[in-house]
């Protein structure tokens, strides 16, 4: 509505065209402001979080309840000098960061975040998300290589290696999910039938993708691009002040527009949880944060309780165990469907 009379009060001014133009680039603007916002305030939910877990009061010091933490440490890179290597490919050295941050915002374009709440709501969304995310791998390659780094350009390997291992995985549970909704458009996977036995059959595939996901973002216990012991860093290690924020900022987009991925794909979106519609006087944008919020704590209970895995370990977990149980899995989702004559049409 409030896009409509604005619409309305530019096009006499403005013309149609710069009208939605200009209206678009303010959505563009405000939508990027507020996911950055938000991601401020995951850093600090995490430390909050990870001292209750270890008995210890987390941020307490900056703002009431230590609510500006986030905002004073980003003051504080940010005021810091860039340090380059001398031996560094300038260019490159900084457009990798850049890279990681921008894949992480423009995945948000196909995001609905509410009913009729996405920037962009085309029919192949999940393709989009999916080409999106791979692209990251580029900017962790780039970052290792530029760096003129052995230690950073082994962790750019490592990452990278990782990254590509469990987004095998994670695109075989987005096409179990695919064959239960009959599309890829992601409003209309949330907004698609599911019966009791359905969601259950999904279950262990919710299981592969928030390990799959703790990987893919290189969060505890899979953190080894960062393995401090052996790698000093991982392929961030040469970066320092704002480039660093970008990498952290990029690291955490991420996290959240994968948890964002997971409340769509498997808790309903925007929907009220369970069917319970007393509860329909809320906001759909409010079931959707709570429902990122709720897989963002996976992530942090997951970082304060289980140690790192080795990187053998790691690769193993992800070709001898994930991708085979997926494999196996979508060909007893897509036989179920066959059999009870489910599939969607």
């Amino acid at each position: 509505m409030m896009l409509t009379a604005l619409m309305e009060f530019l096009v006499p001014y403005l013309g149609v065209f710069w009208a939605e133009a200009l209206i678009l680039v303010g959505t563009i603007v405000v939508m990027s402001l507020c996911i950055m916002v938000f991601v401020a305030f995951v850093t600090y939910a995490e430390r909050k979080v990870l001292g209750a877990m270890q008995r210890r009061q987390g941020p307490m010091t900056v703002g009431p309840f230590g609510l500006l933490q986030p905002f004073a440490d980003a003051f504080k890179l940010l005021s810091k000098e860039t340090i380059i290597p001398t031996q560094a490919n300038k260019p490159v050295f900084f457009l990798a960061p850049i890279l990681i941050l921008t894949l992480a915002l423009v995945a948000w374009s196909v995001i609905p975040l509410g009913a009729q709440m996405v920037l962009a709501d085309i029919n192949v969304g999940v393709l989009f998300l999916f080409a999106v995310s791979s692209l990251g791998v580029y900017g962790v390659i780039m970052a290792g290589w530029a760096s003129n780094s052995k230690y950073a350009f082994l962790g750019g390997l490592r990452s990278a290696s990782q990254m590509v291992s469990y987004e095998v995985s994670m695109g075989l549970v987005i096409v179990t999910v695919i064959l239960c909704t009959g599309t890829m458009n992601l409003s209309g996977i949330v907004m698609a039938e599911r019966p009791l036995w359905m969601i259950l059959l999904l279950i262990p595939m919710l299981g592969v993708f928030l390990i799959s996901i703790l990987a893919e973002t290189n969060r505890p216990p899979f953190d080894l691009p960062e393995g401090e012991s052996e790698l000093s860093g991982g392929f961030m290690v040469e970066y320092s002040a704002g480039t660093f924020v970008l990498f952290f900022l990029g690291e955490y987009m991420n996290m959240v527009l994968m948890s964002a991925i997971t409340a769509i794909l498997f808790l309903g979106g925007w929907k009220v949880p369970f069917g319970l519609e007393f509860l329909d006087f809320i906001p759909g944008i409010i079931w959707f944060i709570a429902k990122i919020s709720l897989v963002l704590f996976f992530f942090f209970w997951a970082r304060a309780t289980f140690p790192r895995y080795r990187y053998d370990q790691l690769m193993r977990l992800g070709w001898k165990v994930f991708l085979p149980f997926s494999f196996i899995w979508v060909i007893i989702v897509a036989g179920t469907l066959i059999y009870t004559n489910s599939l969607p049409q």
